[in-house]
């Protein structure tokens, strides 16, 4: 058993317990009280809807306080958003085509870059200014 827990990746009483059937298979996400939460999520949601789940969070937050109730996580507003379909959709910014070919300009080609390494002055930084 040993090397078939080597093969997998997994440690032996790992794979003893999935074997005997004793480890349970985890479950999806369900908390009895997010039926109430969904509902208030949704409607905030409807009237603002190019709020995130954070400032969706800050708002429920907002609105339990006011009603005396305990406030909601936002990792649990991120799961119920999510399991809705009511999150943002994510920004892919386009890549231009690069800017430069790689090559640092310097005054002069024995000059390094100023500020190589990060430690202190340069050695070179009157050369990189024009003041030599």
């Amino acid at each position: 058993m040993s090397v078939v827990a080597e093969t997998l990746g997994v440690s032996r009483s790992n794979l003893h317990d999935r074997l005997k059937g004793s480890a349970k298979p985890r479950r999806r996400y369900h908390k009895a009280q997010d039926a109430a939460v969904v509902l208030l999520i949704t409607a905030l949601v409807a009237a603002r809807p190019t709020y995130g789940y954070r400032r969706i969070t800050a708002l429920l937050n907002r609105q339990l306080r006011t009603q005396g109730a305990a406030p909601v996580n936002h990792k649990r507003v991120y799961r119920i958003m999510q399991a809705q379909n009511l999150l943002l959709a994510r920004r892919h910014a386009e890549r231009s085509d690069r800017a430069h070919d790689g090559k640092v300009v310097t005054m002069r080609d024995s000059v390094p870059a100023v500020g190589v390494g990060g430690r202190g002055r340069s050695p070179w930084r009157s050369v990189a200014r024009g003041l030599v």
